[in-house]
C-alpha cells in the first residue's frame, strides 16, 4: 500500500478497493473518507472542537428526544452515491428511520440536518466540495458549519426542496443569537454550543 503526502499535510491519501476500504474502517483506530477509489486518512480533532460536537450532541438530543428524529454523532458514515463517496460527519439528523447502504449497517443514505465544526486542514473542503456532494442527497436540506475559535455559524437551508439551487445563508455571530433549525422545528441557542467553550 503506498501512501502519497497531499496538501495540507496532516492528510494523507492512498487507494483502495471499496470492498477494502470498508473492510479496513472495521478495524482502524482513524478515520478515513473514500472518495470514488482514493483513502484520505482524516486528522484527529482539539479539544475545542470535540467539545462543540458534544455540546451540540447532547443539546439537541434532549430536543429532540421524544420526536421521530434520529441523531448521529460521527461513528456513521453518509454514503453519497452520486460522488462514490462515503464520509464522517460531525453530528447528523435523521427523519425518520435510517436508510443504509445496502445491507451496510454504518453507511447512512438520508441524512438531513448535517453539522461540521470547522478544523484549519478541513475548513475549505467542508465549505466547498463536500457540500457539494452533500447537496446531492435529496433528503439533506440544512448545513451548519460551526467555528471553534469563535462564536460564529454559518447555516444554510434549501428554501425548495424540489430544487438543489436554492439554499438560504445565514450567519450567527454572537453568543447571545439563537438558531432555528428550519429542518427540525426547534430554537438551540449558541450559548449552548459554546457552553464551557474559552476563546
Amino acid at each position: 500500500m503506498v501512501f502519497a503526502q497531499t496538501s495540507p499535510p496532516d492528510i494523507i491519501t492512498t487507494r483502495l478497493t471499496l470492498d477494502e476500504y470498508r473492510a479496513m474502517e472495521e478495524t482502524n483506530p482513524e478515520r478515513h473518507e473514500y472518495r470514488n477509489g482514493e483513502i484520505i486518512t482524516m486528522s484527529g480533532g482539539s479539544e475545542s472542537h470535540s467539545a462543540i460536537a458534544s455540546n451540540f450532541l447532547i443539546y439537541l438530543g434532549f430536543l429532540l428526544r421524544d420526536t421521530d428524529f434520529r441523531l448521529y454523532n460521527s461513528d456513521l458514515r453518509v454514503w453519497i452515491p452520486e460522488y462514490q463517496c462515503g464520509t464522517y460527519t460531525d453530528l447528523m439528523v435523521v427523519n425518520g428511520e435510517p436508510e443504509f447502504n445496502g445491507n451496510r449497517n454504518d453507511e447512512i443514505l438520508n441524512p438531513m440536518l448535517i453539522v461540521e465544526v470547522l478544523s484549519p486542514s478541513t475548513e475549505a473542503y467542508d465549505r466547498g466540495d463536500k457540500f457539494r456532494k452533500y447537496r446531492s442527497i435529496a433528503s439533506f436540506c440544512e448545513y451548519l458549519l460551526v467555528s471553534q475559535t469563535e462564536p460564529y455559524i454559518e447555516q444554510y437551508h434549501n428554501l425548495d426542496r424540489n430544487s438543489n439551487d436554492r439554499w438560504l445563508w445565514q450567519v450567527h455571530s454572537h453568543q447571545e443569537m439563537t438558531i432555528m433549525l428550519h429542518s427540525l422545528n426547534v430554537e438551540i441557542p449558541l450559548t449552548e454550543i459554546y457552553r464551557r467553550i474559552n476563546f
